[in-house]
């Protein structure tokens, strides 16, 4: 079967995008492993799909697979290329677009300059919403990697995070402890790890090591979570540049109960077409 594809980017975090209102596939996780692969298939952080809605107030619905072939419940940085190519693709004109995902309800508001705004829905925090084992919800738990001990922020984006505060984000061990907490066993269904280093009451730095994927360019969802622990953590104000080794994202967040808006651009790299 000859399937069309589009490559695009948010910030470097990079995805296959597939139209499955037009054409049909399925995907098995070692083809989306196969497919991942940056030698000898196509190569992206995560495959994004672009699927008729099953709830009746969406217009979209959009599934996430990572690299290793997991299906995931969000991607930040993939819901703006997926609002650009939904555009792109003429599959919309709307400038507003409700999309259904695994981790809930998203919507995206495409602006003029190519850059999309998603509102990504409140922030869950009671630890069995993220899941997290901890016996009541705080604002930073402990938590103990090979007999050391970290604080972090524990925050669902409709995908669990662990926000943990270092002084330099180029000298964190990303590659060392990201992995040890992807799999503690306190994140029943794994984690997404943010190593987050504070600038000043506007502004930080990122890094995220992905659940399945391992560190990419940028996160959104990460970037997202990161806000909201610094804001629960009394380090950030409502709005916030945050830098990730791709390009820089705006978060705003006024606080519990409230929805948490990022900004950032997309990109499509190119169309392509592969047999499956």
């Amino acid at each position: 079967m000859l399937l069309h594809f589009t490559k695009m980017h948010g910030l470097g975090n990079d995805f296959m995008v597939v139209d499955l209102i037009s054409q049909r596939a399925r995907f098995k996780p070692e083809q989306v492993k196969q497919l991942a692969d940056r030698h000898f298939g196509i190569g992206f952080d995560q495959l994004l799909l672009v699927e008729a809605p099953t709830e009746p107030d969406a217009d979209f619905r959009y599934r996430i697979y990572n690299a290793d072939g997991s299906e995931v419940e969000n991607c930040g940085n993939g819901a703006r290329c997926f609002a650009r190519f939904v555009r792109d693709k003429k599959l919309t004109i709307k400038r507003e677009i409700r999309v259904q995902t695994a981790g809930g309800p998203l919507l995206l508001h495409a602006l003029d300059d190519q850059r999309v705004t998603v509102n990504m829905g409140a922030p869950r925090l009671q630890p069995s919403e993220i899941p997290f084992h901890a016996n009541e919800k705080a604002t930073t738990y402990p938590l103990i990697v090979d007999g050391q001990h970290y604080d972090i922020g524990a925050v669902s984006m409709g995908n669990p995070h662990a926000v943990l505060a270092v002084e330099a984000v180029d000298q964190a061990p990303v590659t060392a402890l990201g992995p040890k907490i992807e799999h503690h066993p306190d994140f029943p269904q794994g984690v997404n790890v943010g190593f987050l280093e504070v600038i000043s009451r506007t502004e930080g730095r990122l890094r995220v090591f992905e659940r399945g994927s391992g560190e990419t360019l940028a996160c959104g969802t990460g970037a997202c979570a990161a806000m909201v622990s610094g804001v629960l953590r009394n380090w950030f104000d409502t709005t916030v540049t945050l830098h990730l080794r791709g390009g820089t994202l705006e978060i705003e967040w006024a606080g519990p109960g409230h929805p948490v808006m990022m900004t950032g651009p997309a990109v499509r790299v190119f169309d392509g077409q592969i047999l499956i």
